[in-house]
């Protein structure tokens, strides 16, 4: 895997269809696992000694798109012991995605009024232990034990500290300055016990006004104050006001997150300024608390500006954080209007780009700065230039489509100094369907310009213009035009372990013979240990790999042996506990494995001259790894060199590969350009140990050794590291570069049709055909997030002139 993509899990509220819901009142029960409204918080201290709170309190939240009205229900409260709910009547309605603050009795002590409550009851909650029911009927329940979960009418229960009527278990006991609140995405599980955690007291109402015991002094005023977003965002890319608290800013939700651990919601002012480099919209982060607001909202809030940076080497984002207060003003107004993404020729400027100044009319990343929080839609049709990811509804689309087009619809990345300026991600908030690369993504996208961890500037899109397949199809190999002739693939495919979906291993068979055509040898990269990802000092994979290899005889396929080198535990990098490593498969009919032994995870491989005066070599280990005790190879994958004869005794010697990924390296939107690429230091390490092994195997056979290097390097065939193990092209071809330009690639991230995996030849491979095998990175449903690479090595061909045959560029690969 490329490029390990650590994120902040974002989805989104949908728009709310402001429609109220009736509930009628029949018979349902807490374990039906209420899909609406539920109970968000309870609260007994009020006015107890050392109380910041005056009143108990119970908080309601309405998880769904559309308003719920509650004029015919109550919330009851029991002792910890007791059998007699006293109850509070309810009136109104909780609007979509909003709160309900049910106000309870007053202490003598405390300080700090909850914001206006919506209904107003007089129970004594306990401080410590008791029972809190939401009911669909005014009705006092009886009779129900310590099972009042399951009574009728029972549309939600928390029972808190040292009592058993519960849903399953007991939610924390609480304190004069605790109260249980429910975590997570407010999902209702039906355990008390993981459903809610104990915390400082924080109360919203229905009107969306915020207190919070930690913050006594938050506003609930429902004046507008005097600072405005574009005070807050500025003219360049930091805030000049990072680090104040501001208070009742202004503005209209235009957007609201309420899963992942990055919730929150943006909002714009309408009355826009005159200066056309400071937005008019910025984020709100309320961490892993569900805003309650809706889009339409008008708004005040109050907050600490700050300035997020994502991840090491990003810019940052601009945002209201600390501890939010938020009033709600009024509901369902118009959003401002959405403005339309049209990017500069340039992507970027050099140097430190939060010390110059905006050039919105210049540079893509200038423009959509000045743009951030703001809505933006995309007018035009657009392509689809990356797959949809549908778990996280991510995809990438190009507003320059003639710009470094691939044949099936991508956009090639070149060179460092072309990042293809027209790349723009959308993250759909309400969900995107699968669509592969080609695709059409309709005009009329719209959302606010976020900042993020993965992909940089991404719109959040409310709104997502229809998307219309664009008919791509997977690839084939051609058949041989001659028996004798030889292929060797390689696969990336992905972490793969036996404890995986048998779906999994068939798809990956399944390629391996119909879009690969059971090639003679198979270099496959990521196969982990016979346990996957558990860390418990298991090395061997031998279960995963004879897994794969009967789905590949189920699919068609031959009988495939195989070779490889378990690694030491934990040291080779990848997943935690993964243990992945590069194998051999090889069909014992068609080639000949040369098995010297000795071979394990520390010993290195050298070559062998077979007399002093020979140009015979051999290994001294088959299997064997490259100078694994090297620094080079600390927390990544060490070569696996193996020994093969086909066609009768020609002797072939193969590298496979998978050097140390990018993590680590700044993004193509880095804060300072050009991007620093930090993992590329040890890449070129690894490209050296390679290279001058392969060196040696030409020296020692006076340049007759066949030698086949290939594998996921994790690098560009422009890279420093592809130039220092191809020794510039004198000791090893780059195979891609035999491709036409628009299709150098095996691989797709941020939106860029980019080459990470290779094949590479020594000069004394003089007859071949070789062609990337399309049929993962451009599809929305993918089997690996790499597409295979194959060479056929022609028999035939160590004569002179060359046969026609035997010349570059005859296609192994159909279109």
């Amino acid at each position: 895997m490329a490029i390990p993509r650590a994120r902040r899990l974002i989805m989104a509220a949908s728009l709310p269809l402001m429609v109220a819901a009736t509930m009628a009142l029949q018979p349902s029960t807490a374990n039906a696992l209420s899909s609406d409204v539920v109970i968000s918080t309870v609260y007994g201290g009020g006015g107890n000694s050392g109380a910041i709170f005056k009143n108990d309190y119970i908080e309601l939240a309405n998880t769904s798109g559309s308003p719920v009205d509650v004029s015919t229900w109550s919330v009851q409260y029991a002792s910890a012991a007791g059998a007699v709910f006293q109850v509070t009547k309810l009136t109104g309605t909780i609007p979509a995605h909003g709160r309900y603050l049910v106000q309870e009795a007053a202490g003598a002590a405390g300080t700090l009024a909850l914001p206006t409550p919506d209904a107003i009851g007089t129970v004594p909650m306990s401080a410590t232990s008791g029972v809190v029911a939401l009911v669909t009927t005014q009705i006092p329940l009886v009779g129900c034990g310590i099972s009042c979960a399951t009574a009728p009418n029972v549309k939600d229960l928390v029972g808190y500290g040292a009592t058993a009527n519960v849903e399953t278990a007991a939610a924390p006991g609480l304190s004069n300055t605790t109260a249980d609140a429910r975590t997570g995405a407010l999902t209702d599980t039906d355990n008390n016990a993981a459903d809610f955690t104990a915390g400082v007291p924080k109360a919203t109402n229905s009107a969306g006004t915020t207190v919070s015991a930690d913050n006594p002094g938050g506003p609930v005023d429902p004046t507008p104050g005097t600072t405005r977003i574009h005070d807050i965002q500025g003219a360049g890319r930091i805030s000049p006001i990072v680090g104040q608290n501001v208070t009742n800013v202004p503005g209209i939700v235009t957007a609201v997150r309420v899963t992942g651990n990055a919730r929150g919601f943006w909002f714009q002012d309408p009355s826009a300024d005159a200066d056309p480099l400071t937005s008019e919209g910025v984020f709100v982060f309320t961490g892993s608390t569900s805003p309650a607001v809706v889009i339409g909202d008008s708004v005040l809030v109050s907050g600490r500006v700050t300035e997020f940076r994502p991840a090491s080497g990003a810019q940052t984002l601009t945002e209201l954080g600390g501890t939010i207060n938020t009033t709600r003003l009024s509901s369902g107004n118009p959003l401002p209007a959405a403005i339309p993404v049209a990017f500069p020729d340039a992507f970027t400027k050099t140097g430190s780009l939060e010390a110059q100044p905006l050039e919105p009319s210049s540079y893509v990343l200038d423009w959509l700065e000045v743009h951030e929080g703001m809505r933006v839609t995309i007018a035009e049709d657009t392509r689809l230039i990356s797959p949809v990811n549908t778990e996280f509804s991510e995809l990438w689309v190009t507003l320059k489509p003639g710009q470094n087009q691939t044949p099936r619809g991508g956009s090639i990345y070149k060179s460092y100094d072309d990042p293809n300026s027209g790349r723009l991600m959308v993250v759909a908030l309400n969900g995107a369907p699968a669509a592969n690369v080609g695709s059409t993504l309709a005009a009329g996208t719209a959302g606010p310009v976020d900042y993020q961890s993965f992909g940089g500037y991404v719109v959040q899109a409310t709104q997502l213009g229809t998307i219309t397949e664009g008919g791509l199809k997977r690839q084939k190999v051609l058949p041989p035009k001659k028996q004798n002739d030889l292929s060797v693939a390689t696969y990336n495919v992905e972490n793969l372990a036996v404890t995986n979906p048998e779906t999994k291993f068939a798809r990956l068979a399944q390629a391996v013979v119909t879009n690969l055509g059971s090639p003679d040898i198979l270099a496959l990269e990521e196969i982990q240990d016979n346990n996957g990802a558990t860390d418990d000092g298991v090395v061997a994979a031998d279960q995963t790999v004879t897994k794969f290899i009967v789905a590949i005889q189920t699919a068609g396929g031959p009988t495939y042996a195989w070779r490889s080198i378990d690694p030491n535990n934990d040291t080779d990098g990848g997943e935690p506990g993964g243990n992945i490593r590069q194998v051999f498969l090889f069909n014992p009919a068609r080639v000949t494995f040369v098995d010297r032994p000795g071979g394990d995870a520390n010993t290195a491989v050298s070559v062998v001259r077979e007399r002093p005066t020979s140009n015979q070599v051999s290994l001294s280990v088959s299997p064997g790894r490259i100078n694994p005790t090297s620094d080079a190879w600390t927390t990544s994958r060490k070569p696996l060199v193996g020994e093969f004869l086909y066609d009768g005794d020609k002797q072939l010697f193969i590298v496979a590969n998978h050097f140390n990924s990018k993590g680590g390296d700044a993004p193509l939107t880095a804060a300072v350009q050009p991007p620093v690429r930090s993992s590329e230091v040890q890449r070129i390490k690894q490209a050296t140990e390679v290279r001058d092994f392969v060196k040696d195997l030409s020296d020692k056979s006076g340049g007759r050794a066949q030698v086949i290097v290939l594998g996921d390097l994790n690098d560009y065939q422009f890279s420093p590291a592809l130039q220092t193990i191809t020794g510039n092209g004198t000791v090893l071809k780059t195979l891609i570069d035999t491709l036409p330009a628009d299709q150098r690639y095996s691989y797709i991230f941020d939106g860029n049709s980019q080459v990470l995996d290779h094949i590479l030849v020594s000069p004394a491979i003089r007859g071949y055909a070789y062609g990337v095998v399309h049929i993962n990175a451009e599809f929305s449903d993918q089997a690996s997030d790499h597409d295979p690479q194959i060479i056929r090595v022609l028999t035939g061909c160590n004569v002179d002139p060359l046969p026609t045959r035997c010349l570059p560029g005859s296609p192994v690969v159909d279109q």
